[in-house]
């Protein structure tokens, strides 16, 4: 896949710490839909991806993003699996959604609520009118070695995550809508005629 693939978040109310914006978020966001733009350095600094796209969810478990620029790509998770879609490769990925999104972001936004379990939370302090909370997978099986987001005014602003080759991927939010009306076939996929399918 040419763009990291990654996974979904949500806007709520301001409150005292990253670690409490975090769970609120978690508590009183059914859905959401974004804009997003993306980058990736690398462990030198030097950026070495740049995406931009729509993401929505409903949990849980539902997701989707659209990478729009400069490749387009879909990501689909319908609650069971989790389909990404190259369309220049016409090429699936499939997996299960369990082992999909273990430890990972998803897990993180849109799972069961019951963070503690797959990481620790700590405050990461406040600067440029962000408040960051930091997420730490308790197992290595995944691909995050640290997971950061920041909020501002109770909304979720950044997502930073750093992988165990020394990237570091941001993801930036705008026009966030909260508890949005989706359709339920915005989280279904059926592969394209003829692509080449891989996984589970």
């Amino acid at each position: 896949m040419k763009i990291l693939a990654l996974f979904f978040l949500l806007p709520g109310l301001a409150v005292a710490s990253g670690v409490d914006s975090l769970q609120d978020f978690l508590r009183h966001s059914q859905s959401l839909k974004a804009q997003f733009t993306q980058t990736v350095q690398d462990h030198n600094g030097k950026q070495v991806q740049n995406a931009s796209g729509v993401m929505q969810f409903s949990r849980p478990g539902k997701f989707r993003w659209v990478y729009e620029k400069p490749y387009a790509q879909l990501i689909v998770g319908d609650g069971v699996k989790v389909w990404m879609y190259d369309a220049d490769l016409n090429q699936v990925t499939v997996k299960k959604l369990d082992k999909a999104l273990g430890s990972t972001p998803a897990a993180l936004l849109a799972g069961d609520n019951e963070i503690e379990r797959n990481f620790d939370l700590v405050d990461g302090g406040r600067g440029d009118g962000l408040e960051w909370v930091e997420a730490s997978p308790k197992t290595q099986d995944g691909s995050f070695e640290k997971i950061r987001l920041a909020f501002r005014d109770g909304a979720l602003a950044v997502m930073e995550l750093r992988d165990h080759f020394g990237q570091t991927t941001t993801i930036r939010f705008t026009q966030l809508e909260l508890n949005p009306r989706l359709a339920a076939k915005l989280f279904t996929f059926a592969p394209p005629a003829g692509a080449d399918i891989v996984g589970d």
